[in-house]
């Protein structure tokens, strides 16, 4: 049985994610600071994943599908004043904090597999730290 603390600095999974049609079995972890959601092909080898981070404050995303580069987002909510609350879209563009994220993903990943954890963890300890520049990732 998890307790409240562990709830929050600790990623968990989510059971029974909705699956899309045409995407690929996914998986979806979560914490207080961060979503992880990873998409597997029907071998089960992994073919991406999203590490969106600071949910509560600027929130931001890693994304990174097998073949692509990994890109770094950030969250743009498109609330206007008077208009019913939009969904948030992604934005390129933004400085990312790379390692810094890398090692707080790494405390809070106890409970996720190893294979996802050394994927995420080293595709964006790879990420350039400046803004629009992007690497390929094997």
């Amino acid at each position: 049985m998890r307790g409240p603390v562990q709830e929050e600095t600790m990623l968990h999974e989510i059971p029974n994610v909705r699956q899309i049609p045409g995407e690929g079995r996914r998986r979806w972890f979560t914490d207080a600071y961060f979503d992880l959601i990873v998409w597997y092909a029907e071998d089960g080898s992994l073919t991406g994943f999203q590490l969106c981070y600071d949910k509560e404050g600027e929130e931001r995303a890693f994304t990174w599908n097998r073949g692509h580069a990994c890109v770094h987002e950030s969250t743009d909510s498109s609330e206007l004043p008077g208009h019913s609350k939009m969904s948030p879209v992604l934005t390129g563009g933004s400085p990312a904090p790379a390692r810094n994220i890398a090692v707080r993903f790494m405390q809070q990943s106890a409970n996720v597999e190893p294979a996802i954890v050394r994927v995420v963890f080293t595709t964006i300890c790879a990420y350039p730290a400046r803004a629009g520049e992007i690497l390929p990732v094997a």
